[in-house]
């Protein structure tokens, strides 16, 4: 569930989990991947998070907020193993073009993602499954992809269903205090929101009620109608 980024200098993961992701970034190497292509054959323009603070071109999607969730619901119960690992939001991620990007920006390498907390890597790869990467971004580190979205004028605080958002259990509003992320299904109007994220309770994708008060704010994909 916390914020998740390699720093250059201080891995945050340990040694033996390492050499177990390194085993098993081996085999997902060679594994089929479902769903689209993923981005080094992917021709659709994507913002990234590093480019914050400069509107970038966005491309258009035929894509619903109502068919994110369904896909992100259909999720509800997948669980991470032992390791902290084993998903397929980790190993698809391990193996995209955007973890070159993001070890380059965070230092690591491929098999660091295959054990690391996997929330944002569920929400991007949700975006990459459906069509919808271009709206919904895609990092491993929640505090980046916070980022990417204000650097688009899309981060804000109004419930939408389909939003990306984003938590400080410590109820912080600063963006640099996000540790996790998931997606809005609805607002309950009673001062809480019911979302789908990954990477909660005991290393599940779940539904749940959060509290707005731990909310930093929302991304807005621009769904199709």
């Amino acid at each position: 569930m916390a914020k998740f980024r390699i720093p250059a200098a201080a891995n945050k993961i340990n040694i033996a989990r390492a050499a177990l992701g390194a085993t098993v970034l081996a085999s997902a190497f060679t594994a089929h991947v479902t769903g689209t292509a993923i981005a080094a054959t992917d021709k659709q323009p994507v913002a990234t998070a590093e480019q914050v603070g400069t509107k970038t071109d966005e491309t258009k999607i035929n894509v619903t907020a109502n068919q994110v969730l369904a896909l992100a619901r259909s999720q509800v119960g997948t669980s991470e193993n032992a390791a902290g690992g084993g998903t397929k939001y980790q190993q698809w991620y391990a193996n995209s073009q955007r973890a070159a990007e993001t070890i380059a920006r965070d230092g690591g390498d491929r098999a660091m993602y295959l054990n690391a907390p996997w929330c944002a890597m569920f929400v991007s790869w949700v975006g990459e499954q459906t069509g919808a990467r271009p709206q919904l971004g895609w990092d491993a580190w929640t505090v980046a992809h916070a980022k990417w979205f204000k650097a688009n004028n899309r981060f804000g605080t109004d419930v939408r269903p389909g939003a990306v958002v984003f938590f400080s259990w410590s109820g912080s509003k600063d963006v640099s205090d996000i540790n996790h992320v998931g997606f809005v299904v609805k607002d309950n109007q009673d001062g809480t929101i019911s979302t789908i994220e990954g990477n909660t309770g005991n290393g599940k994708v779940e539904e749940r009620v959060r509290p707005k008060s731990q909310v930093v704010g929302y991304g807005y994909p621009e769904y199709a109608a």
